[in-house]
């Protein structure tokens, strides 16, 4: 009975981390909060979806889209700007992701300024009345990079207006 009672003991870490990770899905862009929340944006590995997940590290409170679609990748819009030169040109690289769910329009963003050598990321949510709410994500735990989705034909571009 020990036996049984340890391999599942094991096993409801993997399955609770398995809910921001399918098996036939890998992580474009993940990081933690200083809530203290998880934010996770994966692809199918077969590109048929794009979904983002936020919640704490225990439950997925947010699923965006909720199906699993092709379509999916349509609710998305990338933008991104680089300028090099170091700090005397003021470089940065500048790598965003917007979508709209139920009135409210969520910003995931990864910075670089070279000016001050600071590196950001996090959600900005705005609501319909253009309110903002930061969500600022703790650099040292991302994984992945909203930039690979530079290279996708799947997923629409905005120009950054830079």
């Amino acid at each position: 009975m020990k036996k049984y009672f340890f391999l599942f003991a094991l096993a409801l870490p993997l399955s609770l981390w398995a809910q921001y990770l399918l098996p036939n899905e890998e992580i474009i862009y993940s990081f933690e909060t200083k809530a203290g929340k998880k934010m996770t944006l994966v692809k199918d590995k077969q590109d048929e979806y794009i979904q983002y997940r936020f919640g704490s590290k225990n439950h997925v409170d947010m699923e965006f889209p909720a199906e699993r679609t092709k379509d999916s990748w349509k609710k998305f819009k990338y933008k991104s700007y680089m300028r090099g030169g170091g700090k005397q040109n003021a470089a940065m690289e500048l790598n965003y992701l917007t979508f709209t769910n139920k009135g409210y329009q969520y910003q995931l963003y990864k910075t670089y300024y070279a000016e001050d050598g600071s590196y950001n990321t996090g959600i900005t949510v705005t609501d319909s009345k253009g309110k903002e709410t930061e969500i600022p994500g703790i650099y040292k735990t991302i994984k992945g990079c909203i930039c690979n989705l530079e290279e996708s034909a799947l997923i629409e571009k905005e120009d950054t207006g830079l």
